[in-house]
């Protein structure tokens, strides 16, 4: 009673203040609570994805690095050294061993240079070791005696063994280590060779330590295999009690990746963990102090807590004309937000008050920064998708020619044909140097033509009289003008393999290349048995999959993707009076950066 008697006797602008006093005071401290659970909640799952991103993208590196390494030495059993090594293993020749020690020092060095990771190479065979002679070996420790060779006889596949002190190497540091058996060239034949690849465990240890996120404070990695073994060695694993391992392993069969909360050593620590692919059943784990991971949470709640106290301050000085001030605000965000809808995203909002309307225009300033960023990433998505389809259209040139062209050096080879067969290897070497380009999608004109004159020598070669060809390069034609790679060559192809496939003999192929206004213009024409055109759009507007007509729009599709509405190709024909295609491309002067 005496305090409505109180409330009654107060005038009404005292009424209204402390009505407004109040009204405020509710509503700032229900939504600076809410806020803050928001934030708090937002702030917790981002630090949760940011730590689980970190541990997935490690495991990803260390999986590559693991990965390149195994490619790597699949590759060395690829080299002419190895292979004249492998052929003295089946017949158990012996008498050439030092001599292939030699030449496989040249390839050792080579595998040493482009992956510094790699330590060491031992290639156990029985007519004896091949490693680099720039390591010391251990006589007294064969290969065929230790347990690797065991485990090897059990996997029967390429396998990575934990941390282990290297026991055929002097240096004995702690090592892992990849073993393959190879496969020769009698099929069913066990060669029992295999390669040893080391890898120092201190090496592996900056690799994941290189690729840490510093924006995560306090994240301790451990890399061990379902067993509970060290991959490599972690002092914080090390520390726990073999109780602890068994309970906490039997958390990491759920999945590939996860993350949960477990005590270790006493501190709730959040566990983020990743599966290796190369390793079969390794797993990098990543440790973190929750307490560390969620101080910025708590850092939300002292922010939020003094944003409250001003606010219910400033609402005891501030009644008359708050329904202005307030309104001021949201005009001001109701203009912005007019300018979001005429598609002004550069617009933010800005305020020297931290209150609820401050509060709404922090967010629509992230919500501004997080549509931005969703664009950007369908931006940078469609790039990255043009990226691989243009990489997978240029992979996807037929290359059957390769087949005819072996088989061709391999018959000249056996008739006698010397010069023949060294023009024709010398030829499809360097058309294949050219092609690949170093993985450039760019090329001169100048190296587009010589790609195409290795191709017509070889086919020369493999078709004596079948056809001739002129080549016709106008004055005005720069050589050093940037093209797309492997478009001459195609046509070429695509000429003789339809064009002259019921001749035996007369065929002849016009090769134009000359500069038209603005425009590069490239003309391959046959007096082949010509095409219908109609048939052939027809294929490729709908992206046909035979071979007939395949390379055109391979070559129609590339050039869509690379150049756009700024080239085109045109075909002219009629059966039986042979085909011309026509490429009208855009001048390109100089350099032209990689995709």
């Amino acid at each position: 009673m005496r305090i409505k008697s109180w409330f009654y006797g107060l005038s009404f602008r005292s009424r209204v203040w402390f009505t407004i006093v109040l009204l405020i005071t509710l509503a700032v401290s229900a939504n600076g609570t809410i806020s803050y659970f928001i934030a708090a909640k937002v702030v917790q799952k981002n630090a949760f994805r940011l730590s689980e991103d970190t541990i997935n993208k490690t495991a990803q590196v260390v999986d590559q690095r693991l990965r390149n390494i195994t490619v790597s030495m699949m590759s060395l059993t690829m080299s002419d050294s190895f292979k004249e090594m492998m052929d003295d293993v089946a017949s158990a020749n012996t008498s050439r061993y030092y001599q292939h020690l030699t030449l496989l020092q040249k390839v050792f060095s080579q595998f040493s240079f482009y992956d510094s990771y790699i330590q060491s190479i031992l290639i156990a065979t029985p007519i004896g070791d091949f490693y680099p002679m720039t390591s010391i070996r251990l006589t007294n420790q064969s290969f065929y005696e230790s347990d690797m060779y065991q485990q090897a006889k059990i996997e029967k596949r390429p396998f990575w063994v934990p941390r282990h002190e290297d026991a055929f190497f002097s240096n004995r540091e702690q090592v892992i280590s990849l073993v393959l058996s190879t496969i020769g060239e009698i099929p069913n034949q066990d060669y029992n060779v295999y390669i040893i690849v080391n890898v120092k465990e201190n090496d592996l240890l900056r690799l994941i330590a290189d690729n840490q996120d510093t924006t995560e404070p306090g994240l301790s990695y451990m890399f061990i295999n379902e067993e509970g073994q060290e991959i490599v060695r972690s002092p914080l694993y090390a520390a726990t009690d073999a109780k602890w391992r068994s309970s906490f392993l039997e958390r990491l069969y759920s999945d590939q990746n996860g993350y949960f909360f477990y005590p270790l050593n006493g501190n709730e620590s959040l566990i983020n963990y990743a599966r290796l692919e190369v390793g079969g059943n390794w797993i990098l784990l990543g440790v973190q102090s929750k307490e560390r991971l969620l101080a910025q949470v708590n850092g939300i709640k002292r922010s939020t807590l003094y944003a409250l106290s001003g606010c219910l301050l400033l609402s005891l000085f501030v009644s008359n004309g708050l329904t202005r001030l307030l309104l001021k605000p949201l005009y001001k965000l109701q203009e912005l937000m007019r300018r979001v809808e005429r598609n002004d995203l550069n617009v933010r909002y800005a305020s020297p008050y931290r209150d609820e309307v401050a509060q709404v225009g922090l967010r629509f300033n992230r919500m501004l920064d997080e549509i931005k960023r969703l664009i950007q990433d369908v931006t940078d998505g469609e790039t990255e998708k043009r990226k691989a389809e243009i990489k997978a259209l240029t992979a996807q040139m037929d290359p059957h020619f390769l087949y005819n062209t072996l088989n061709t050096i391999y018959c000249k080879s056996e008739l006698g044909a010397n010069d023949d067969v060294n023009d024709m290897i010398l030829s499809l070497a360097h058309m294949f140097q050219l092609g690949l380009s170093n993985g450039r999608d760019w090329v001169t004109l100048e190296d587009e033509i010589t790609h195409m004159k290795m191709y017509l020598a070889i086919q020369h070669k493999c078709y004596d009289t079948l056809f001739d060809y002129r080549l016709d390069i106008g004055s005005g034609v720069n050589l050093s003008s940037t093209v797309l790679k492997i478009l001459l060559q195609p046509l070429v192809e695509n000429a003789i393999i339809h064009g002259f496939q019921n001749i035996q003999n007369g065929g002849h192929i016009e090769i134009a290349i000359h500069a038209e206004a603005a425009q590069l213009v490239l003309s391959v024409k046959d007096n082949g048995c010509g095409m219908d055109i109609e048939e052939v759009y027809r294929n490729m507007r709908q992206a046909a999959t035979s071979n007939k007509g395949y390379a055109l729009s391979n070559i129609a599709h590339r050039l869509q993707l690379y150049y756009g509405e700024q080239a085109r190709m045109d075909l002219y024909s009629e059966p039986g009076c042979g085909a011309e295609v026509v490429l009208r491309l855009p001048v390109t002067e100089g350099g032209v950066a990689d995709d």
